[in-house]
């Protein structure tokens, strides 16, 4: 609809006539121009005609007077008119000419038709005669053209003894016109007889074709297939409510109303379920044309509809409705949006006064048009919902504030991808003897199955991790877990957890040693405290799931101050450069910003790196390490001597006091008491007692060579012993055995006084 509703396009046939009646039309002016055109000619033709004739006959008649016997001695004699004129009389009526005139060289007239001009001048040319030639002209008089033939007579030796002129009015063309009139009008009747003809059968042709549809039809026809073909391409081109509704308004400005206003329940635009009770209160998504007063609200504010209004009632009724009544401001039309049996809210196309008013057919244009874009409205809300689902499911299972930790400062940053939420995570895991794990995977896939995939592997490493095994081991479990996963989702037809990456790191700050391992994920970057940066050679393994082939670990020795930076691959590959490429950017990012906070790291980090429009989520984690003073740590080798139980116990005592904890000599007495009497007892040498003295806690760790694990039991009343670990789980806030390269640790960990529960 070019021009918009509101322009009223000048016609010059009526719009109520058929195609066939406009055809006949036509074909019956051309008949009329072409009937006119050929009168013209012909008349045209004929005054030619009548001239040739006229001309062929005065020079006819003037040659055979001025030849016939005696007109020389005629001129020659005492009285031509009176020997000439009864001749020339008779001669022009024979001949039916309207005028035989005889003169001498000197053009005076000897004869003439009317007595009273015999004596005078000649009126016309005569040069050409004297000189002996015969020729003819055409003048103009009152009673119209007059053609003349002026002829020679000539006298002995060849001269010119007199003149002779014969000539006629030239004037009854209407005869050589009516002699062609009848074939005229029969041709043209015979013209107008096909054009009836023809017209019938145009138009029992269109009929059948158009299944009775006038011009006007067929036009609006033509309009609202534009329209939805215009939707079709325009509408519904992103997952956004908003940004749909907006769509559907501007394409139907100006092509089908002056203004459009797209109304949604609240909580379709969040990406809900509309509630059927409060189908009157809308919010206002998309407004497009012109601002007549008739709808005030702006988009995003809350719209109230009185239940009388043609709004109300499509909601109702589940179809469009028109109101063009004249005490209305405007035509108006308003449509549902319904899909897969759900109204989403309400459509209304509004015209000015001025505009052409809608017709019935625009109805169906109106509801079919809202109809497709209810679908795309719907895509997009449904679309919104699982998104929104998903990214509340990661935000839970992400960790929201990560653990202080006496051996590192963390910082995190994480971004998601705009295509819908991944499986990027992150995690902080304080360990037994004031060790922390750092953790950062990456789980293949999008949408919930991949944050709930995250979650499960979060979960697992929380749990293995509590099992204090190796990094190597731990990624191995966690392996052999994603391939369980994988066997039982194939069986019930579910997307595979296969390819899922990550990278584990323990870190000691006792020694600031860092232990790492990898499966598929790119390498740790570490940033020195001299701002060197490098990329350790940390063994890569087979992405979880894959199978077939051991992990193995690395170790680094970092010194205090150092930072420690684990990524996903959404940080460092792009569309305009790979993973090495990405990687040396994240380097020489790195390097410019030594001396800086983890956080202001990790925000730099993110600033400089992450694509405005992200394909891959980003998870970042920057860990600054700490070293354990070393006087904070005490060690003491123990004998394999239950007399030498007693003189342990008596210098971790007197270190306790040094640190000045002494409300925790007597619960640490007993808890060394029987971790180091069992050593002795049941365990190999060599055994030792090392006690940390954390931020917030008091780690008392008694190593030996035996791997075999000590077992609480709960004894009876009347046992004499099996009491001991059952002591320490007492009075330890925790307390639990890790295995190493050559036996085992047996720990205990106690709040410092004045402080809560919890690692360092």
């Amino acid at each position: 609809m070019s021009g918009g509703p509101g322009r009223r396009p000048r016609r010059w046939m009526p719009r109520a006539w058929s195609v066939a009646t406009q055809v006949f039309v036509l074909q019956a002016a051309v008949v009329l121009l072409l009937v006119a055109a050929v009168a013209v000619e012909w008349v045209y033709i004929a005054r030619d005609d009548a001239l040739h004739e006229a001309r062929d006959r005065s020079l006819s008649v003037a040659e055979g007077f001025a030849n016939s016997p005696g007109i020389v001695a005629a001129l020659h004699s005492a009285d031509p008119t009176a020997v000439l004129q009864p001749r020339a009389e008779t001669a022009r009526k024979r001949s039916d000419v309207d005028f035989l005139i005889v003169m001498n060289t000197d053009g005076i007239r000897y004869t003439a038709p009317d007595p009273g001009l015999i004596g005078k001048k000649f009126i016309g040319t005569i040069a050409p005669a004297l000189e002996g030639r015969s020729f003819t002209e055409k003048i103009d008089s009152p009673r119209g053209p007059v053609v003349q033939a002026v002829v020679p007579v000539t006298g002995p030796g060849n001269t010119v003894a007199g003149l002779v002129c014969a000539g006629e009015a030239v004037h009854g063309l209407s005869g050589h016109v009516s002699r062609r009139l009848p074939f005229l009008f029969g041709a043209a009747a015979v013209a107008l007889a096909v054009a009836v003809a023809g017209n019938a059968l145009i138009s029992r042709r269109l009929r059948r074709q158009t299944h009775g549809l006038g011009t006007a039809e067929l036009g609006r026809m033509y309009e609202h297939l534009k329209l939805l073909y215009d939707a079709s391409t325009a509408v519904g081109t992103t997952l956004d409510v908003r940004r749909t509704a907006q769509e559907l308004a501007h394409v139907a400005v100006p092509a089908f109303a002056d203004t459009v206003t797209v109304d949604l329940a609240e909580a379709v635009v969040h990406g809900g379920e509309p509630d059927p009770a409060d189908d009157v209160r809308l919010l206002r998504a998309a407004r497009g044309g012109i601002d007549d007063g008739r709808s005030p609200a702006s988009e995003g504010e809350t719209v109230a509809f009185a239940p009388s209004t043609p709004q109300s009632r499509a909601l109702r009724e589940g179809q469009a409705c028109l109101l063009s009544s004249p005490q209305a401001d405007g035509p108006l039309i308003a449509a549902p949006l319904a899909a897969r049996g759900t109204t989403l809210g309400v459509v209304s196309f509004l015209r000015s006064r001025t505009a052409q008013p809608f017709a019935h057919d625009d109805l169906s244009a109106a509801g079919e048009l809202c109809s497709r874009a209810a679908v795309s409205i719907d895509n997009a809300r449904r679309y919104t919902r699982e998104h929104t689902m998903a990214v509340t499911l990661q935000r839970s299972l992400l960790p929201g504030v990560l653990p202080e930790h006496g051996g590192v400062e963390v910082a995190s940053g994480y971004l998601p991808a705009l295509g819908g939420v991944g499986g990027d995570w992150f995690d902080v895991i304080p360990l037994p003897g004031l060790r922390v794990a750092l953790v950062v995977g990456d789980v293949v896939g999008r949408g919930l199955h991949a944050a709930a995939t995250m979650g499960r592997l979060r979960t697992a490493v929380h749990n293995f991790s509590a099992l204090d095994v190796p990094p190597e081991e731990l990624l191995a479990h966690l392996d052999e877990l994603v391939t369980r996963i994988d066997e039982g989702t194939q069986a019930d037809g579910g997307t595979p957890v296969t390819g899922a990456t990550c990278l584990y790191a323990v870190y000691d700050p006792t020694c600031g040693r860092c232990t790492l391992a990898r499966a598929g994920h790119p390498p740790p970057a570490v940033l020195r405290p001299d701002g060197r940066v490098e990329f350790p050679d940390v063994p890569v393994g087979p992405p979880l799931g894959v199978g077939g082939l051991p992990f193995e670990a690395a170790e680094l020795d970092l010194p205090e101050s150092s930072r420690l930076v684990l990524y996903t691959d959404g940080l460092v590959r792009g569309a305009d450069h790979d993973l090495s490429g990405g990687m040396r950017a994240l380097g020489d990012t790195l390097a410019s910003r030594a001396g800086r906070t983890p956080q202001e790291t990790c925000d730099a980090v993110l600033h400089a790196l992450a694509p405005e429009r992200p394909r891959d989520d980003v998870a970042l984690l920057v860990a600054r390490t700490r070293l354990l003073e070393p006087g904070r740590i005490a060690a003491w080798d123990v004998p394999a001597d239950p007399a030498a139980v007693a003189q342990v116990r008596n210098a971790a005592v007197r270190t306790l006091a040094e640190w000045g904890l002494d409300e925790l000599s007597f619960t640490t007495e007993l808890i060394l008491s029987e971790l180091i009497t069992n050593a002795v007892r049941y365990a190999a040498a060599p055994i030792r007692l090392r006690m940390l003295r954390g931020g917030s806690s008091l780690v008392c760790e008694v190593s030996d060579a035996s791997s075999t694990a000590p077992h609480l039991r709960y004894a009876a009343t009347t046992d004499e012993g099996g009491r001991g670990l059952f002591l320490v789980a007492q009075l330890a806030d925790r307390w639990g055995t890790r295995y190493t390269a050559t036996g085992k640790i047996i720990w205990s960990e106690q709040a410092l006084p004045d402080t809560g529960p919890g690692s360092a």
